[in-house]
């Protein structure tokens, strides 16, 4: 099964986004029950890994914080933009979070993440992504104002790939209290 950490996106910060979700030649946009903020992506896993993942994801513990989104970006590989996305401003408690969500994971035997971590909320995939189609858009919606939101809770997601993009399953919810 192919998994990963997140913070799901309540509904009063999809809607804008969402809103602002076309545009793009060329773009998938990312459905609303599909936006969260990866905390760290484990790929395919076996039943024992995922029970053994789920079991120190238990003992991640820490207060509810806020966020902000403020920024929309974009993500290239090459000379191709792969994802524009929404920007998490820095903040200290996610940063905590995102760190021990991941030495539990090394804990259940999974690799370190080797990127930097960026939290951002993708808003579309792009196969053939282009700065003259990207560029006028986030000029046209940068910056994004949305109010502050609280996180009290970070979820294990399954991945499902499909052909119309990949479908998101909340398995287990971990509360922050």
């Amino acid at each position: 099964m192919r998994l990963f950490v997140a913070i799901p996106v309540p509904e009063n910060i999809r809607a804008p986004l969402l809103s602002i979700s076309s545009g793009i030649r060329g773009a998938r946009w990312v459905r609303p029950e599909g936006m969260h903020i990866t905390l760290f992506f484990a790929g395919e896993v076996d039943r024992a890994q995922a029970n053994d993942l789920d079991a120190e994801l238990e003992s991640v513990h820490m207060l509810p914080f806020e966020l902000e989104c403020r920024s929309l970006g974009y993500f290239e590989r090459g000379q191709r933009i792969k994802s524009v996305w929404a920007g998490i401003e820095p903040s200290d408690a996610l940063i905590y979070l995102q760190d021990r969500v991941e030495a539990a994971a090394v804990r259940a035997g999974l690799a370190r993440e080797t990127r930097k971590y960026k939290p951002h909320i993708t808003l579309a995939r792009l196969k053939h992504g282009r700065a003259e189609d990207v560029g006028p858009w986030i000029g046209a919606h940068d910056p994004v104002l949305l109010p502050p939101f609280s996180v009290d809770a970070f979820t294990l997601y399954q991945s499902h790939l499909a052909r119309e993009g990949a479908m998101y399953e909340p398995m287990v919810d971990y509360l922050l209290r």
